[in-house]
């Protein structure tokens, strides 16, 4: 993993809070408005997600967060990387920080939603490197040229280690 710490981490910190605006700015700039399904932040406070940083000292690097969706099965959200901070690992290494917690609550699949479009190519190719394979869509997502649905099962050998 890059140099950093992953933690949990609170939606409204004013740092938080100017990366996840930039999270939203960039999903509105590349979606139709009725394909983003980035969370504001108000969508951040529900109790059924967990939003994690990654910072290196007081620097926040990105943020991914962990939605449960039912006992088994999580949703990976709000993943987002500082531009200056891409192309060094710290996307795959809060992925990774997700897996890991998503198991640690005995969840048995993750899955995530993002873009069909040439700037979330970068994403689908971060998530297909993790073990992630298209899917379905899955909890309240419809089918939509514009969204591309995977999913990771996590009931195998821990494909992170």
């Amino acid at each position: 993993m890059p140099e950093g710490e992953i933690s949990i981490d609170d939606p409204r910190a004013t740092d938080v809070r100017a990366l996840i605006e930039r999270h939203l700015a960039f999903a509105n700039s590349h979606s139709p408005p009725e394909d983003v399904h980035a969370l504001d932040i108000d969508r951040l406070l529900d109790p059924a997600l967990t939003l994690f940083s990654f910072r290196l000292g007081d620097e926040l690097l990105a943020v991914g967060a962990l939605k449960q969706l039912d006992a088994h099965h999580g949703e990976l959200k709000s993943m987002h990387t500082a531009h200056a901070a891409r192309g060094h690992g710290i996307g795959r290494a809060m992925v990774e920080h997700l897996i890991s917690v998503a198991r640690d609550r005995g969840l048995r699949r993750v899955s995530i939603e993002t873009g069909t479009m040439s700037a979330f190519a970068p994403a689908r190719s971060l998530y297909a490197r993790t073990g992630f394979t298209p899917c379905d869509p899955f909890g309240d997502y419809r089918p939509s040229p514009n969204s591309t649905f995977m999913t990771l099962s996590l009931d195998g050998p821990d494909l992170l280690a």
